[in-house]
């Protein structure tokens, strides 16, 4: 029995069931590799079906407004998804009538389609022999052929797709795919993965060398920058406030949050006082300024851990464009945004 043969053997038996695998429509395929990027299928699945009852065709996504996208995304991360997903929907319907692009090559020249993306579209939708090549499947073909080739090296993906593509054959490329990502993460999983009832335990290089802690392998190391976040939340009689959206690109670009004083390090009560942006806002001679939490609130990026504390200043008049309290659920923002803003308004009422 070849080894494909033994794979899609397993895959028959274990095969989950998502609500995108009952479909070949390239919209869902499509859809549902853009959510799961960065994001485990367990979370992931409601924010596809949201968007799938909210947006059920391309046409309906790219006619929503931008805001709403990244509402509906709010609490996924890597916001850049959320708005080149938009982004595409749009060019799909202006450029390519609604429908979309069939090959592996078209579908790489839209904007947030990767190598991956595209073969997965263009494999499970439209039968082209493209080898996936993620995480799992990286996974999976380092440890059974005990390859050292840093998967984070340029190189690796060229490498490691020219040997899925051999296993894969021209027969099902798109359940080859998803089988090989499947086993990758049922199977072959990073960490104690189950070798005991493998199919491939006899001719797995990783097994019998003992080498299944240090494949696949990578040669950097992600560094992590500290930031320190200080956000003003303004309280008024009238329950008014500011939020503003993030124009600059990197993180949460084009969502919105309170004014923020990004500093060096932690700051003190008379550090802050004395920032001109809080004047920016309000008179702050008759202003008070608080401390909310007293720890501040650790978030952890890909490449950054955020240190964010949350300051109330009470008020009673501010300068500039004001939001309604009442209204502030309404706009998208980070989710530590979002989870203070449910419980400080929830306690203020």
């Amino acid at each position: 029995m070849t080894w494909t043969i033994q794979l899609m053997a397993w895959y028959k038996i274990h095969k989950r069931s998502f609500p995108w695998r009952k479909s070949r429509d390239p919209y869902k395929i499509w859809l549902s590799e853009i959510i799961l990027q960065q994001t485990r299928i367990a979370q992931g699945t409601p924010y596809y079906q949201s968007f799938i009852k909210n947006f059920p065709t391309v046409e309906a996504l790219a006619a929503a407004d931008e805001q709403q996208v990244l509402k509906l995304w709010q609490g996924l991360g890597y916001y850049s998804r959320a708005r080149n997903l938009h982004h595409t929907a749009k060019a799909i319907v202006s450029d390519y009538n609604a429908v979309f692009p069939k090959t592996f090559t078209e579908l790489c020249t839209l904007k947030g389609v990767g190598n991956y993306t595209a073969s997965a579209i263009s494999s499970i939708c439209f039968d082209e022999p493209q080898a996936v090549v993620d995480g799992n499947a990286y996974r999976v073909l380092a440890r059974y052929f005990g390859k050292d080739t840093p998967i984070d090296a340029s190189y690796a993906l060229k490498e490691f797709k020219a040997l899925a593509s051999e296993l894969m054959g021209t027969e099902s490329p798109g359940d080859f795919n998803q089988a090989l990502m499947e086993f990758g993460a049922l199977q072959c999983v990073p960490k104690n993965p189950l070798c005991d009832n493998c199919p491939f335990q006899k001719d797995c290089v990783a097994f019998n060398q003992n080498r299944i802690g240090q494949l696949p392998f990578k040669k950097n190391k992600i560094k992590v920058t500290d930031r320190y976040f200080n956000y003003l939340v303004f309280v008024t009689p009238d329950a008014k406030t500011f939020l503003s959206q993030r124009t600059a690109k990197g993180i949460w670009q084009h969502l919105y949050e309170f004014p923020l004083v990004e500093s060096a390090q932690l700051l003190t009560f008379e550090e802050l006082a004395k920032d001109p942006i809080l004047f920016k806002y309000t008179d702050m001679k008759s202003a008070v300024l608080s401390k909310i939490n007293e720890k501040p609130i650790k978030h952890k990026l890909s490449h950054q851990q955020l240190y964010i504390t949350f300051w109330k200043i009470n008020t009673e008049q501010l300068l500039g464009v004001v939001i309604d309290e009442n209204k502030i659920h309404n706009y998208p923002v980070p989710i530590v945004l979002q989870k203070f803003i449910e419980n400080f308004y929830t306690l203020k009422t």
